[in-house]
């Protein structure tokens, strides 16, 4: 399962995402990695690449599991030029792109869960993390960083995860081939960053709510040890979930773990 990087250099070649391109055998984090050639000044679509992480980052200061060979651990460095107040936009625009690049090949089947978790049959197959640097209101750079469950076998998941995750191969039944996966990635965060730079958030959320089973549904969101509970009723502007509830009617949640409760 070693990548093929003559096609992957050839085929990002010019490309706004993934040119220059990268790659080492093994990192820490793509995620710290994209962060200090960030501040070094590296161009906007800069990729990193990595075939296995020691240190992999997930969101809430998890551990994001990164074995050798068989996944894709990758960050981007992206230099927009709209104010900080709209960054979270950024991840949830990650979020529909690698959901489409993933509903290609299991149609119907990809669902997001808020913020930008990536699901398939109820389990999660990809994860997002974005950090940023900032200067005032403005933004210095963002890193995006995408961990997608490839080629991971059932006993490579450690145990405590093993009945929440799963991997496209586990799903397919069949070993997919990286190379493909991310230079659709790649092309997929493109069109939709420059849609959110030219025509604002607006077909990003949509696109957002049409993978997403929330809306519409009693969901809980946890934040270390407080819980708020309450029916989705969509998207705020800033990437907020917007949540009805009983005590204080429409609030926004910026940030924590949401799961759709179930009836009973």
């Amino acid at each position: 399962m070693d990548l093929d990087l003559n096609i992957l250099r050839q085929d990002l070649a010019g490309k706004f995402i993934g040119h220059p391109f990268h790659y080492y055998p093994e990192i820490g984090s793509t995620n710290d990695e994209a962060f200090r050639l960030g501040l070094q000044g590296a161009a906007e679509g800069t990729a990193i690449f990595a075939d296995s992480q020691n240190t992999g980052k997930g969101r809430m200061q998890r551990v994001w599991h990164s074995p050798a060979g068989v996944n894709i651990y990758t960050s981007v460095i992206l230099r927009p030029s709209f104010d900080a107040a709209r960054a979270p936009q950024i991840s949830l625009a990650a979020g529909v792109a690698a959901a489409e690049m993933m509903d290609f090949y299991f149609p119907n089947q990809i669902h997001l869960k808020w913020p930008n978790d990536i699901l398939i049959g109820g389990k999660k197959v990809c994860g997002i993390l974005t950090q940023m640097k900032t200067s005032g209101s403005g933004i210095d750079f963002v890193v995006v960083g995408i961990g997608i469950n490839v080629n991971s076998r059932y006993d490579q998941f450690p145990e405590d995860i093993r009945d929440i995750a799963t991997s496209l191969s586990i799903v397919s039944g069949r070993t997919m081939a990286r190379e493909e996966l991310i230079i659709h990635l790649y092309e997929n965060m493109a069109k939709w960053y420059r849609e959110l730079a030219k025509s604002g958030f607006g077909a990003i959320r949509e696109k957002w709510l049409s993978l997403s089973p929330m809306i519409g549904h009693r969901v809980s969101v946890g934040f270390g040890v407080e819980t708020i509970s309450g029916k989705a009723v969509g998207l705020g502007e800033d990437g907020s979930l917007m949540l009805c509830t009983a005590e204080n009617g429409i609030i926004k949640v910026l940030a924590g773990d949401a799961t759709i409760l179930k009836r009973g």
